[in-house]
Formats: C-alpha cells, structure tokens, sequence
C-alpha cells in the first residue's frame, strides 16, 4: 500500500491532537507527583506488577489479591515488567503511584528490534517452553529458550502440546528430539487441550510456582491457559492459512493466578526468540552439556572449532555431546559474529 501523502491542513491538525494528548499525559502525571509530595496518596505498600498498559502498570496489593490498581510510575524509575514487586502508594478510584521497585531474583529479556534488552517477566520459577507438531518446532529456537533460563537461573520445562496431532509421520522425529532433552536432565511434559490429556500433571507442577509460557506462535500458549483458568479466556488465534504459524493474540505480558496460589504470565508470542550478544564461553555456561568442559580445552583461547586438544570437540568425538545440540551451539554463537 502507498503511503499516504498529508496535506498541511491534515498535519497540522494531527500534530495538534498529538500534543494536546501529551499535555493530558503530562498534566494527569504531575498531578499524581503532587499529590505523591503533598501526601495525598495512601502509605506505601507492596504490591505486584499484574499487566502494563501503556505508561501505566497494574498493581496488585499483596494484601488484597484479586484487586487492581492502575498507577503511575514516579520518575526516574528504571523498568519494571510483569511479575516484578514494587512499593506503591494508592490514590482515589483504584488508581496509585508507584514509589520503587523491589530486588528481583531473576529477569527474562529479549533483545528487541534494534538489538536493545527488552525485559518480559521477573521473579519466574519455571520457563514453560511450549512446542507442538504445528508449527514444526525447530531444535534451535528450543536452545536459545534454554540458554536464557540457564543463564537466568530459571527452571526450563519443555512442553509438548497438542500431542493429538501426532501421526506415524512425526512420531519418530518427536520422540527423538524430546529424548535429546529428557536425557539432559530437562523436565519434559506432554499436553492436548482437545483431550484433556497431560492437564493435570502440569497444573501440579505450575501450583505454587510463578511460571512464564514462551513459544512460537500457534503452539497453544493461549488454549492452555484458558484450559487451566477457564475464568480468563484469552484471545486464541488460528495458524495462518498461508505460512502456517500462528497469528498473536497476546499483546502484553499478563499474570494470572491459580485458586491454589501458583501464577502464570502469559507472554506475547514470539517466533523468533534471539538471545542477547554475549561470548562462546558465556553461550557455553547455557548448554548443561558444555558447562562442565569449559576451562579444559589445551588452548586458553580456544573457538572449539577445529583446535588441537579441544575439550568439547574431543566430547563430541565420543558420542558424549548431541551432534544437534553442539550444532545449535555453533549456529548461535556464528549469529553473534554475523550480526556484529
């Protein structure tokens, strides 16, 4: 579609409708300061960040569960995401200030567009990584999840979803590519949300945890939470007819709560998840299988790519690394040196 030329009239009159939305902005945030200096607002409180919705944060009292406020952010404030805990002040009409964020144990980014760190969730327990045999799951996409949760010190599952599409044809490949995991040490589970089946057996693992759902598009991210929160009822997109991924349907990260006490965010789809620069020793301490051999190969300086006495080649060698996997390794760390 051509891009549609505005004459001066049209401009003017949208950059005018721009600033005054500005002016609201700023005018209804200085209003929040004030009331935050004058002490207008409630005494401070913790709380949990539940959803972003544009500048503002959804802030769930710790001591009033099920409850939401919509605040502000006080200045100066560094990012905070879903699942983060905050100090905050409530003003009228369930509205509130967000004072200061509380220490996290751990953080899950992703580099956005222009290759800058885009947080999506804190404080999680277990990174759910959701495949299905629609669309086809690729072994390096599942790496990089895993190389995020290592690094970040979360607790990986690997979820195989909609197993009533499994068929003679994709039967032996799904087998083999989740026994490669399970025999890492990966906690591996199986789910179909059309059968009910394997339901039971995650919502167990997910009660009393915080939990965060990744995965590409049309994996089900979004049926498995309306299957273990029948009250939420998210959007669930069809796969597109012409590339056969999944269409989103989640447009932020939300948290959900469990009747038992576990919580779920659920997270925007992601097709292509790409880790963040880092180097092959640090890529190396996310591969559980690599981690050991680091710091034994002849050379201090080696690339593991060809070097004499090589400790993870030589693993290789002997059957004790996956091929796949050490070729997933090699094919994100080259993605590094190419986009640099």
């Amino acid at each position: 579609m051509a891009k549609r030329h505005l004459n001066r009239r049209q401009s003017w009159r949208i950059k005018k409708i721009q600033d005054e939305r500005a002016k609201r902005a700023n005018q209804q945030q200085d209003k929040f300061q004030q009331d935050l200096a004058s002490g207008e607002l409630g005494p401070e409180q913790q709380g949990l960040i539940i959803a972003h919705y544009g500048t503002q944060l959804a802030i769930e009292p710790l001591n009033q569960p099920g409850n939401e406020f919509r605040c502000h952010l006080r200045a100066n404030l560094p990012a905070l995401v879903t699942g983060d805990f905050v100090v905050w002040r409530a003003g009228a009409d369930n509205t509130g200030v967000v004072v200061a964020g509380l220490d996290r144990h751990n953080l899950l980014s992703r580099p956005d567009s222009r290759q800058q760190l885009k947080p999506v969730a804190a404080n999680i327990d277990y990174i759910v990584i959701v495949i299905a045999p629609i669309p086809e799951p690729h072994a390096n996409l599942i790496d990089r999840y895993l190389v995020a949760a290592e690094i970040e010190g979360i607790e990986p599952v690997l979820l195989f979803n909609k197993t009533d599409l499994l068929n003679d044809s994709n039967q032996e490949a799904f087998s083999q590519l989740l026994s490669t995991y399970q025999q890492l040490g990966y906690r591996v589970l199986q789910a179909s949300t059309h059968r009910a089946h394997g339901l039971d057996n995650l919502q167990n693992l997910l009660d009393q945890h915080t939990s965060v759902f990744v995965g590409q598009s049309g994996v089900g991210k979004s049926s498995l939470v309306n299957a273990l929160l029948p009250n939420v009822d998210t959007r669930v997109g069809a796969l597109s007819k012409l590339s056969g991924k999944g269409t989103h349907t989640t447009t932020s990260a939300k948290l959900f709560h469990f009747p038992t006490g576990g919580k779920l965010i659920d997270s925007p789809g992601i097709r292509e998840f790409a880790l963040w620069p880092m180097t092959k020793m640090e890529l190396a301490e996310g591969f559980r299988e690599l981690k050991p051999l680091i710091g034994h190969c002849k050379f201090r300086d080696c690339q593991h790519e060809q070097e004499p006495g090589c400790a993870f080649l030589q693993a290789k060698a002997d059957g004790l690394i996956s091929a796949t996997r050490f070729t997933s390794f090699e094919h994100i760390a080259n993605s590094f040196t190419e986009s640099n």
